[in-house]
């Protein structure tokens, strides 16, 4: 592994949040201000190819990533400030199987991404 590719790495592995490839190359150029966006695109689909990491479309246009983990978790996202929160709910888990379970499958698999705004958000009206 690159010198560039460690930096990118450690910017990811340390990341708090679910950054897209700008955001990324932001952290990554302010460690080392050689590396290029392209560097960066290159390197995060390595590692999606490697299943090192996970990429997500939150609905944003922009792919977000975040370190592939063993664990399973789901992601609830506010469409207001496009932050993402990480969770997991048995009851969501247990119905998921249910229904597979009722139309005949078994599950192995499943993303489910909740898209939401804050309860005390003022709800956005059209200007007439």
């Amino acid at each position: 592994m690159t010198g560039q590719r460690r930096v990118i790495a450690r910017v990811l592995s340390d990341a708090s949040d679910h950054p897209d490839v700008e955001q990324v190359y932001n952290r990554a150029v302010a460690i080392d201000p050689r590396i290029s966006i392209a560097t960066v695109y290159r390197t995060l689909r390595l590692f999606e190819e490697a299943s090192i990491l996970s990429r997500h479309e939150f609905g944003s246009g922009r792919s977000r990533y975040e370190e592939a983990r063993e664990d399973h978790h789901d992601h609830l996202i506010d469409i207001q400030s496009g932050r993402v929160i990480e969770f997991r709910n048995e009851t969501i888990e247990a119905l998921q199987q249910e229904i597979a379970r009722e139309l005949g499958y078994r599950l192995v698999g499943h993303r489910l991404e909740l898209y939401a705004s804050p309860l005390n958000a003022v709800p956005k009206t059209e200007k007439t």
